[in-house]
């Protein structure tokens, strides 16, 4: 079973801190669901390029709602 981080309920915020320790602290795969915001998702996106510049850890956005990492 894949891990996953819902974002339902998080503060913009902390968006920045929570997908970047959560990419950075467990095992890809991973899921990051963030549901139905385009700014959610805009704020998740921005992190995950971030992530990948200084990492090479790879991302998809899987559906509307999803970001899947994969390593």
């Amino acid at each position: 079973m894949t891990k996953s981080l819902d974002l339902h309920g998080t503060r913009h915020e902390d968006v920045d801190r929570l997908v970047e320790n959560f990419v950075l602290m467990n095992e890809a795969p991973v899921t990051i669901i963030c549901g139905n915001s385009e700014e959610m998702a805009q704020l998740v996106r921005k992190v995950l390029d971030r992530i990948y510049d200084k990492h090479k850890i790879s991302w998809h956005r899987w559906k509307y709602s999803e970001f899947k990492i994969l390593g």
